[in-house]
């Protein structure tokens, strides 16, 4: 049966169930909300649950910014057992006894798993070689060489569960892949390690409010307006910078204008992207002043563009959606 789709804009922080590819996931919550468009900002393995921001419409736009965030964990790694695909999914490749770790070395490997550092991406990724997922090439057995990528870790806490477990907590920045910190951290006592656990509590700053796909089938089934439940378009915008425009400037800037923002100089870098808003609130996209102080547009909220914004006046955001509280 064809399922009418409907214009949808705003985040939804989604707690993705274990055993499900979060494209699944982002599939299932845009059926719910009878959506256009939908993204995701930050793919979780299938044995992951937890934190899945699923962008709706013109929010979608703005999805990077929730690529780029840094983002939470908390892990359970087994200690002695190494498989396939670094986590409980996979097949055993070696196992071997595990060695009695002191606080002393707990206390260590916090200290040395922290700040700028490098990893190699895992086989079992979806990093592709050639326009092919890697994660297609290890089922066939096929292991290709990956290159060392930079990440950072923000914070990281070790405690002993029992004598074969770890429990991870860290805050890392993107494109770090916890089941390979797991093995580089048993790597460095002389052991080995897969995960058994894996949940993203954060992304950015946010945390909550959090809701599980049986949440929102028994919000929908109930009557309940589902778009209730977004957070703001511009919500993963906060930490950047924020100008407001009068009705006029608004206007020509969908018009693809430049706006003199000479009264502005000193408050922005050159250069800097900044979230532009309508006087009364309304979140219009983002820009780039420039280093003679002009304003362009980068990337604009295009439901806004139907709106005629004479001077003085301001365009209504249909649902709130739209609006910065």
């Amino acid at each position: 049966m064809r399922v009418n789709r409907f214009p949808v804009h705003g985040i939804l922080l989604l707690d993705k169930p274990q055993g499900m590819s979060s494209n699944h996931a982002l599939q299932r919550a845009k059926r719910l909300f009878q959506a256009e468009k939908a993204g995701h900002a930050g793919t979780l393995d299938p044995m992951a649950t937890g934190v899945l921001p699923i962008l709706f419409g013109e929010a979608s736009k703005f999805a990077q910014s929730g690529l780029d965030a840094q983002k939470s964990y908390e892990a359970v790694m087994r200690l002695g057992i190494a498989t396939t695909t670094g986590d409980a999914a996979g097949e055993v490749l070696v196992e071997q006894a595990v060695p009695d770790i002191t606080p002393k070395q707990l206390d260590a490997l916090q200290k040395k798993f922290h700040g700028s550092l490098q990893q190699v991406p895992p086989m079992y990724s979806a990093l592709k070689k050639a326009g092919v997922p890697l994660y297609r090439l290890a089922r066939q057995g096929v292991v290709v060489e990956r290159a060392a990528r930079d990440f950072t870790i923000h914070a990281l806490s070790l405690t002993k569960v029992d004598a074969e477990h770890l429990r991870l907590q860290v805050t890392c920045s993107k494109g770090t892949y916890i089941r390979t910190l797991a093995e580089d951290i048993a790597r460095s006592i002389n052991s080995v390690a897969h995960l058994v656990a894996l949940r993203r509590t954060k992304v950015g700053h946010l945390s909550s409010p959090m809701y599980t796909l049986e949440s929102l089938e028994t919000i929908a089934a109930n009557g309940e307006a589902l778009s209730a439940l977004l957070l703001p378009i511009d919500t993963f915008l906060h930490e950047l910078p924020s100008m407001q425009l009068s009705g006029v400037d608004a206007q020509a800037l969908f018009q693809g204008k430049k706006i003199a923002c000479a009264k502005q100089a000193g408050q922005f870098l050159p250069d800097e992207t900044i979230r532009l808003y309508t006087e009364s609130g309304v979140f219009c996209g983002l820009g780039i002043l420039d280093r003679d102080y002009y304003l362009t547009s980068k990337r604009l909220v295009a439901m806004l563009n139907q709106f005629k914004i004479p001077h003085g006046e301001e365009p209504v955001a249909s649902g709130g959606v739209l609006v910065n509280k």
